[in-house]
């Protein structure tokens, strides 16, 4: 196994391991969130219900891309399968999208509507409830922020950052949904956890929005970070067989794979063995320097006598 694999590793088991304790959190909280909400007969809280489900069916899609992402490269998909990640991360973004906003939304005109009934006693058991989901949901986000600053490179993992995404709507939600019912009690007024309802909607929404459009960027064939790109030019046109790097195209296959292709000029005077020898030895150099760009190709010319100098 390559440093580079070894590495990989590494980075899947501690995200994986924050994904278990995102859906091992969310489980119990969408449970707990549910029971609370018809038994409090509380809009907000069944959006936070509706909430808690939409991330713990995600977390699932983020387990199977984690799995499904590391298999090896074959003669169908010759780059592998490291998209894998942007797939079911889009997915995760429209289950958040319909499950979690479009419920909220409607609980939210149920509550307009006065479809729910006035706020009782039992209001007390959904605020506990969200109490314990303040907590459970904050322990989650911890974890997530903790991989997120100790290993910077995780940060690529799009199911970390959907996790991240989650954790962090999760928390807001909950403090939407405790001020909106908390309102509810102390005015009457329903249109608190309409307002609560729709908010925990919007975040959702803006959410789904985010990862998916992120996750669609990458999909499409998305280039690496411009600095990435800068400096893998300037290493081109620094080595002396190379009279001029004419174009320079990348492309993120994975978390941590990249594709590069160059169209470089090479000085004159080179026989074709020397090319190859030139070529191999600055695919090695590049591989070398940024071990994530595993895929190098060289489209090389000879640049005309007239131009050497």
């Amino acid at each position: 196994m390559t440093t580079r694999d070894a590495k990989a590793r590494r980075s899947d088991h501690r995200t994986r391991l924050t994904v278990w304790v995102a859906l091992s959190a969310n489980l119990v909280i969408a449970a707990a969130k549910t029971a609370g909400g018809l038994i409090a007969g509380s809009p907000a809280l069944l959006s936070e219900a509706a909430h808690s489900v939409a991330d713990t069916l995600n977390e699932v899609f983020l387990l199977a891309s984690l799995r499904r992402s590391r298999r090896p490269a074959d003669r169908r998909h010759p780059f592998g399968y490291g998209k894998e990640r942007w797939f079911w991360s889009l997915l995760a973004a429209v289950g958040i999208f319909v499950m979690g906003g479009c419920f909220s939304f409607f609980q939210g005109y149920q509550a307009l509507a006065g479809h729910h009934g006035e706020p009782s006693s039992r209001y007390a058991v959904g605020l506990a409830v969200l109490g314990v989901a303040l907590l459970a949901e904050g322990t989650s986000l911890l974890r997530a922020l903790h991989q997120f600053r100790t290993h910077g490179k995780d940060g690529r993992d799009p199911a970390l950052r959907t996790v991240l995404g989650e954790d962090s709507a999760a928390v807001l939600g909950v403090a939407f949904a405790m001020t909106g019912m908390s309102l509810h009690l102390a005015t009457g007024e329903a249109v608190w956890e309409a307002g609560a309802s729709f908010a925990i909607g919007l975040l959702l929404v803006y959410v789904a929005y985010r990862l998916g459009r992120e996750a669609r960027d990458q999909l499409i064939g998305q280039a690496v970070d411009p600095v990435l790109a800068s400096r893998i030019r300037e290493l081109l046109a620094a080595q002396p067989e190379i009279d001029n790097v004419a174009a320079l195209l990348t492309m993120r296959l994975g978390p941590d794979s990249a594709l590069v292709a160059a169209r470089v000029d090479l000085v004159p005077g080179l026989d074709s063995e020397e090319v190859e020898l030139v070529s191999e030895r600055i695919k090695r150099t590049v591989a070398r320097r940024w071990p994530e760009v595993d895929q190098v190709f060289l489209d090389i010319t000879e640049a005309p006598i007239g131009e050497e100098g």
